[in-house]
């Protein structure tokens, strides 16, 4: 339960996080951030999720795809989620949050975030609900269509083999949304960190399997049964 007074302060942080995100990718637009905020609070409230800090969720929801526009620009040479940790807490301050714990807690769930980061893996309640929210967007149809999305602004093909894409190097012309199933989507429920983020992932799973499986049928660039 988020308090009258948290509440009027995550308002807040909204606004500011929309403003920052208004020239961000459409793959990590405001749009997808209100959807993790949607993913946080549904696994967050779920039977089976331990108690959970709903301020620093939500606050940390809105916050972790804050350096986007960073990496993107960069190429992905800056993380941003290294980035979005650093910068996190002074967005988070202008919206009134003044705690250091909850700042450093709501960073920490930024930082931890990435599904291919190199920082220390979730683990507070926190840290799980949001790093599953921002990895269950990244299936189904929704992930799908980001995927694409993200592809077609880098300029990448739009299917190719899996040898071919599994060769290609991020942000290259092979980066198709074929190789973001390779290598991460069909990956996700296995890391996926809470009961209730593990079964939507899974469910969500089985449409983007259908998905490419189809694609590679209609353009005779069959995917692999074991993939």
């Amino acid at each position: 339960m988020v308090s009258r007074k948290d509440a009027e302060k995550l308002n807040r942080l909204a606004e500011l996080v929309r403003e920052k995100l208004v020239d961000a990718p459409g793959c990590h637009d405001w749009g997808h951030t209100e959807r993790v905020l949607k993913n946080a609070v549904d696994i967050a409230s779920d039977s089976e999720s331990p108690a959970a800090n709903a301020t620093i969720v939500v606050a940390a929801a809105l916050l972790h795809d804050i350096a986007r526009p960073e990496e993107f620009t960069s190429n992905g040479k800056i993380c941003h989620a290294k980035k979005g940790a650093e910068i996190a807490p002074d967005i988070a301050r202008q919206a009134g949050f003044d705690d250091k714990n909850t700042l450093e807690k709501i960073a920490s769930c930024v930082l931890k975030h990435r599904y291919r980061g190199k920082h220390a893996p979730p683990t507070t309640i926190e840290e799980k609900i949001v790093f599953d929210a921002d990895k269950l967007d990244s299936l189904g149809a929704v992930g799908v269509a980001r995927a694409i999305h993200f592809s077609g602004k880098i300029g990448s093909t739009l299917h190719n083999s899996e040898k071919e894409a599994l060769e290609s190097e991020p942000y290259g012309e092979g980066d198709s949304a074929f190789r973001e199933y390779l290598v991460k989507m069909r990956r996700i429920p296995d890391r996926m960190t809470t009961p209730a983020g593990k079964r939507l992932a899974n469910e969500r799973l089985d449409f983007t399997k259908r998905f490419f499986e189809e694609l590679g049928r209609e353009t005779g660039i069959g995917i692999d049964k074991n993939t």
